[in-house]
């Protein structure tokens, strides 16, 4: 390991963290050993075995952030159980017939992932709202619930609807992310942390993240390695998920987060992966999650986190395909009604209404129409008859009050 000025001692910082230590499972914030030490422009950080992540001074990436760290490959190691799992999700993947160039069948089954995804990966960060409550907030109903808890079911699916528009090597889009996940939650949604960070349970703590000058580089250096490598993108996007929970950009939210991103290159690499509830799988094996990552740590490579997540991949793939036939499978068409009975305008609707319920007039203005005859004759009507959407007011097809949804 290299020697600059000054190290940190991993023993100290871990007593610094107990001292601070909130609630079992919570992060927390501790101040950074010597701002001096910081601003030295090589040194090394601790961490577990056959991890070496140094600071150097000179051309950035990410130029404004001054320092950055160097971590040219993560480590880990294509096991026999690694490669048995990719070609078994592989196998699923050409079962389904998933050409990985359009989205998973019918919105109303698409939606249906997304918020048991949302639904699950907050619960494993302490959110106590049930699915059907989730499900209700995103249909636009009020819940009672603590706020802050409603707040980040609103925030979770602004960020999973917004995948599309981001790139997984970019950085930008990474801090956007964040931005859209946190929103309200955080003093600087969007922010790398500028503190030092760690995480306890109990009276043990579970794992020092490096430090918060470190950050932006190692997030760099991670992207620049996903970009360049040829490694499996079933792989890579596991080993992106471990080493954004390694690196603990953010003071909160980096569980969610490298979650997110872990479907985010999924759904690069298989469009319909986009809707795939693996945080569900991983919200059944929170505690072996949590323990797999703890292991990694210790061993310095991110191997068993690999495998962990490919079979929880692989049997997300099973869980969906079992409660919803054909749910995941590829179509160039919205279902088979669509084929049949439904126009380019009746596709729209479905898209527009695919967040929620909304209004004649709110879906118009989504439309970009203003002329409700041409509304109700090219769009409204149609869907209703082919029975895509339903009304909230069935009793009372006039209702002021009258809304329209995706049907059941």
């Amino acid at each position: 390991m290299e020697n600059g000025s000054q190290k940190y001692n991993r023993q100290d910082i871990a007593a610094k963290i107990q001292k601070r230590r909130e609630k079992e499972g919570r992060e927390f914030l501790f101040p950074a050993a010597g701002q001096d030490a910081i601003a030295t422009a090589s040194r090394s950080y601790p961490v577990p075995k056959h991890r070496r992540i140094c600071v150097t001074a000179g051309p950035s990436p990410l130029s404004s952030y001054g320092l950055f760290a160097t971590m040219s490959t993560p480590p880990f190691t294509v096991t026999s159980a690694i490669l048995d799992l990719v070609a078994q999700i592989a196998e699923e993947i050409g079962r389904l017939g998933l050409s990985g160039k359009t989205p998973a069948a019918t919105p109303k089954l698409r939606r249906t992932n997304r918020i048991k995804s949302i639904h699950a990966s907050l619960a494993i960060e302490n959110n106590s709202l049930s699915l059907d409550q989730v499900t209700a907030l995103i249909e636009g109903k009020r819940v009672l619930g603590p706020p802050k808890e409603v707040q980040e079911v609103k925030n979770a699916f602004s960020a999973y609807e917004a995948m599309d528009d981001w790139q997984p090597h970019e950085v930008d889009d990474f801090l956007a992310a964040h931005a859209l996940l946190m929103k309200g939650l955080v003093d600087h949604p969007g922010a790398f942390r500028s503190g030092s960070v760690g995480i306890a349970q109990g009276e043990r703590v579970v794992h020092v993240a490096p430090p918060a000058h470190l950050v932006p580089g190692l997030v760099a250096d991670l992207f620049h390695w996903f970009e360049s490598s040829d490694t499996h993108p079933l792989i890579a996007s596991c080993v992106v998920h471990y080493e954004l929970e390694f690196i603990h950009p953010f003071s909160d939210g980096n569980g969610r987060i490298g979650r997110l991103w872990q479907t985010l290159i999924l759904s690069h690499w298989k469009a319909p992966l986009a809707y795939l509830p693996i945080e569900d799988v991983i919200r059944q094996r929170q505690r072996a999650y949590y323990e797999t990552l703890a292991v990694c740590d210790n061993t310095g490579n991110s191997t068993g986190f690999i495998e962990f997540m490919l079979s929880a991949l692989l049997a997300a793939i099973g869980e969906v395909e079992t409660a919803n036939p054909g749910s995941l499978r590829d179509t160039d068409q919205v279902t088979d009604q669509v084929t049949d009975q439904v126009t380019d305008q009746v596709k729209a609707l479905l898209k527009v209404l695919g967040p929620g319920p909304l209004s004649a007039l709110d879906c118009m203005s989504a439309l970009g129409l203003s002329h409700r005859p041409t509304f109700r004759k090219n769009y409204l009507h149609p869907a209703l008859e082919a029975g895509l959407i339903e009304r909230t007011v069935p009793e009372k097809p006039k209702s002021r009050l009258q809304k329209y949804r995706l049907a059941s």
